[in-house]
């Protein structure tokens, strides 16, 4: 036993004095990205004189007015905003990915819904780029995002600290006890969601949350509950449904055959192969190209009707267009 914790010491002596590749790499984008934060906040200071002015309404800003506005013990040292500003960029872009890749996954399988979501997204903006104002009137965006955050939360556990002895039910929790909350369980309770609580049906969130939850506002928290809620759930649900929006716009997506399913927790709960998808033939772009095209030449034949010679080149020159042809729709 002896033997063993000195092999256990030495070696934690010897992680901490003699790093590896990938440690040394760690340390040297741990204090580039820490210089870079550091350069951005003296930067908005200079640019900030006086009392009265502000530091900004972004994330920065509101960090840096905190600390301007606290009194002295509760004030954010620098490195605390550096570590909220990682967290918050970290989690809002690791939740993104992770929260599109089941989305697309899920449309892909459900297609009449992916077809729902293409016809708002034409509706509100067309061919153009997403608009924050457009942003707000995804509805049915919103139920598949709710929907998907259901099934597949980014984290599938939630963990807190009892502050002081309480009483949960017909337990005593001990002050400082560490409480792990199963969001997987909690979100597919059938007790709480129906009996179809394990199937894709973003309908139930037509009324909002709120409905969907019977009014309990614990029964579903992919983003955590309370004041200490993941800081980047606005982020990544808003730069999900701008990226989820350009990708209707132009293809259509079925799920490969080759696809396998085997959810994962790697920190956040991810795809373990990755989602392998088909893009369309019928890509909306092509579409939409491949019927001008074919609306023009119609017109040139038509006017050429009368000229055999100018029709019989167009003929041979297009040989796919006939009377009864149809662009590939």
């Amino acid at each position: 036993m002896g033997i063993c914790v000195i092999i256990y010491s030495l070696n934690v002596f010897c992680s901490r004095i003699l790093k590896n590749g990938d440690d040394v790499e760690s340390d040297k984008l741990e204090k580039g990205i820490g210089d870079l934060m550091v350069g951005i906040i003296q930067k908005r200071e200079k640019l900030t004189t006086g009392e009265g002015n502000s530091y900004g309404s972004d994330f920065l800003g509101l960090l840096l007015n905190a600390r301007k506005d606290a009194p002295g013990n509760y004030k954010l040292s620098l490195k605390d905003i550096i570590d909220e500003c990682k967290t918050f960029y970290g989690a809002g872009q690791g939740t993104t990915s992770i929260l599109l890749s089941w989305t697309v996954l899920l449309l892909a399988i459900h297609t009449d819904w992916q077809d729902k979501a293409r016809e708002e997204v034409l509706r509100i903006f067309g061919q153009q780029n997403p608009t924050s104002e457009g942003i707000a009137r995804l509805r049915t965006m919103n139920m598949i995002f709710s929907e998907t955050l259901r099934l597949y939360p980014p984290a599938d556990v939630l963990t807190r600290k009892v502050q002081r002895k309480v009483r949960l039910g017909k337990l005593i929790l001990p002050a400082n006890m560490n409480v792990n909350i199963p969001l997987l369980a909690l979100h597919h309770d059938p007790k709480i969601w129906g009996k179809d609580a394990h199937l894709f049906n973003p309908e139930r969130f037509s009324e909002g949350v709120p409905k969907a939850t019977s009014n309990n506002p614990a029964a579903y928290i992919p983003f955590g509950l309370g004041p200490r809620n993941c800081v980047g759930m606005n982020f990544a649900t808003n730069e999900a449904k701008i990226a989820l929006t350009m990708i209707l716009q132009h293809y259509k997506f079925t799920l490969s055959p080759n696809y396998i399913h085997s959810p994962i927790h790697m920190v956040l709960v991810r795809p373990q192969h990755g989602v392998r998808l088909f893009k369309s033939s019928d890509d909306i772009e092509a579409k939409k190209i491949e019927q001008e095209i074919y609306d023009t030449l119609m017109a040139i034949i038509k006017k050429n009707e009368g000229d055999d010679k100018r029709s019989r080149q167009l003929w041979k020159r297009f040989p796919w267009i006939t009377n009864k042809s149809k662009p590939r729709c």
